[in-house]
């Protein structure tokens, strides 16, 4: 009996112990640590995949028709960019991103505050948004050249209206998700309707505001590309396209790339505005931007 006493207790005091890890040791040197093994491996996943892609086409183990090497690719991308062609087309798709994204924010917030905070205006207008999130935003397009003809415009609404609904429903969301207990805590102390925006639901829905726009600057980006297959003459969109009717696989395979890398750098500078705007998101995260 005591021996079996014995064991029990070596096994408790053993899963009582506990030795202090790396980052328990040194937190800061763990967290740079693990920072630079994160970029490490972003950097390096791309790198493989390309080299793998560059070993197979001179291997002549994949179609180089439908699959141009990589180093085929850079050369058409240079040679596009020498001739205006790529910088001509970037700067159409970001130019109709951007403002279509600006556009789709603000009004996409105004609406998530404006039924997130009222009640009935909440129940008037809710069912009828939801009804419009669920069309295809594509399908509007010719509603909106008829509307407003060719030309920009009707191009920079769409991505707006895409935009709209992610960040309308994501913060609306976030408004209506507010812990009771702040807003009760704000009203012992005196506080009034304005007070209570100011100093309870606005940080409240900050963080949910720039994963709004993370989310909705990819999908601006994706919106871009389906409208100039079909409306315009100049964009990333058109290009690839237009090279797929000419069997130009190395500069569709340009615009494929511009686009993965044109989301990609959006995407990261929306989350490191958030990142250095919100303190308290960076020391929740150790200090690095993941």
């Amino acid at each position: 009996m005591n021996d079996v006493t014995s064991i029990d207790a070596g096994k408790a005091e053993r899963a009582l112990t506990f030795e202090p890890g790396a980052a328990e040791r040194d937190p800061v040197a763990w967290s740079r640590r693990s920072a630079l093994q994160e970029r490490l491996l972003s950097i390096a996943t791309p790198i493989v995949f390309f080299l793998l892609w560059e070993a197979a086409s001179r291997a002549g183990w994949i179609d180089t028709r439908f699959f141009p090497a990589p180093s085929r690719i850079m050369v058409s991308a240079v040679e596009m960019a020498q001739a205006g062609t790529l910088s001509k087309d970037i700067f159409a798709s970001l130019n109709r991103v951007l403002l279509g994204f600006a556009l789709g924010t603000v009004t996409g917030l105004i609406a998530a505050l404006v039924l997130g905070l009222s009640r009935l205006t909440r129940a008037a207008f809710e069912p009828f948004l939801t009804a419009l999130y669920t069309v295809p935003k594509l399908a509007i397009l010719p509603l909106l050249l008829l509307i407003f003809g060719l030309g920009e415009l009707p191009t920079i609404l769409l991505v707006g209206m895409t935009v709209f609904f992610v960040v309308w429903i994501t913060c609306m969301e976030a408004v209506l998700t507010v812990s009771p207990s702040y807003r009760e805590t704000a009203l012992a102390f005196g506080a009034n309707g304005w007070d209570m925006f100011r100093h309870v639901t606005w940080p409240a829905i900050l963080t949910q505001i720039f994963v709004s726009m993370r989310l909705a600057i990819g999908m601006a980006v994706l919106v871009i590309v389906g409208v100039e297959f079909v409306q315009a003459d100049v964009g990333i969109g058109f290009r690839i396209w237009n090279s797929w009717s000419l069997f130009q696989a190395d500069r569709m395979y340009v615009g494929i790339c511009t686009v993965a890398l044109l989301g990609y750098l959006l995407t990261t500078l929306v989350r490191y505005t958030g990142y250095f705007a919100l303190p308290w998101v960076r020391r929740t995260h150790g200090g690095h931007g993941h």
